[in-house]
């Protein structure tokens, strides 16, 4: 066997590199959930987790006059990304994890829509089985009498959170096709900072930071291990897989979120989180992927070709 054959595919390394990623960004109710019991408050939890990424992404920022109109479009998507963001952690502090988690993978569906709604790229069958199935998960974790008082509305708010970010997946894939992947980061990144900092400002001041040395830890892990290590692997290793492989790999962060709610919290995952878990993971699975803007067709008047 030569040494060639030895190595491992470039390809593989990038699904498995793709798929660590998900897992990091499924780590996210573990932090959030410890910086809650100390009292830190939603808009600080979200800030602290863009800041550190916007800070080392700052000097990818497309400034440039011929970017300029790309960089506000998508940090403008990344501000309304940060302030649906705490939706879901309000959600994930009074409901279940399984059924939070359920409710922000939803987003392929709100990315499809808005596909259709901005671009014209009208649903496919296949889209619109995965928008149906998504739908069911989410009306079998939206049944009041199986949550908490207070779950059901929680998770409820919690929506735009998955809509925001289906939207700034639409924005990445195929509104800025001009600038680079780093450049996209830091202009996302940018614009939640900006959008969360005022907010988290306003809170009262026991809210707005940790009180313990483990509290800042927690912050710290938090902006590290969820946002900026799995961004940049994830934008190097995405192009190498491609969209289809890239949201199957991604798909492990549901995973990831059921575990954490059962190991570290000690919720009963059941008959109804189970399916509703499977019914996304397919749906993402199913989803088709996002066309750039350029590439679709123009309407053409009648008779003319």
């Amino acid at each position: 066997m030569t040494r060639a054959a030895r190595l491992p595919c470039p390809t593989s390394v990038a699904t498995l590199a793709v798929a660590l990623t998900a897992i990091l960004f499924g780590l996210v109710p573990l932090f959030a959930r410890e910086l809650q019991d100390e009292g830190v408050g939603a808009a600080s939890i979200a800030l602290s987790r863009y800041l550190l990424s916007a800070a080392v992404l700052l000097p990818f920022l497309p400034l440039q006059r011929a970017k300029r109109g790309e960089g506000l479009l998508i940090g403008g998507a990344g501000m309304a990304m940060g302030l649906g963001w705490i939706g879901y952690l309000q959600a994930i502090e009074t409901a279940p994890i399984a059924a939070a988690g359920v409710i922000y993978m939803s987003y392929p569906l709100f990315c499809l829509t808005f596909a259709w709604l901005l671009l014209g790229q009208r649903p496919t069958r296949r889209a619109v089985v995965a928008g149906l199935m998504i739908l069911l998960a989410a009306g079998l974790l939206l049944d009041p009498g199986g949550l908490a008082p207070g779950a059901a509305l929680a998770l409820l708010w919690s929506l735009p959170a998955p809509a925001t970010f289906g939207f700034l997946v639409l924005v990445l894939c195929a509104l800025t096709p001009n600038l680079t992947a780093l450049e996209k980061l830091a202009a996302g990144m940018a614009g939640s900072t900006l959008g969360l900092a005022p907010m988290a400002l306003t809170q009262d001041v026991g809210a707005m930071l940790p009180q313990t040395a483990e509290g800042w830890t927690w912050i710290a892990g938090l902006g590290l291990v969820t946002a900026l290590l799995p961004q940049l692997i994830y934008t190097i290793a995405a192009p190498k897989v491609g969209a289809a492989r890239a949201s199957a790999a991604g798909s492990f962060e549901l995973p990831t979120m059921l575990a954490i709610g059962w190991i570290a919290f000690g919720e009963t995952l059941g008959l109804r989180e189970a399916v509703a878990a499977t019914l996304v993971l397919a749906a993402i699975a199913l989803s088709p992927a996002i066309r750039p803007a350029e590439l679709v067709a123009p309407k053409l008047p009648a008779g003319t070709t």
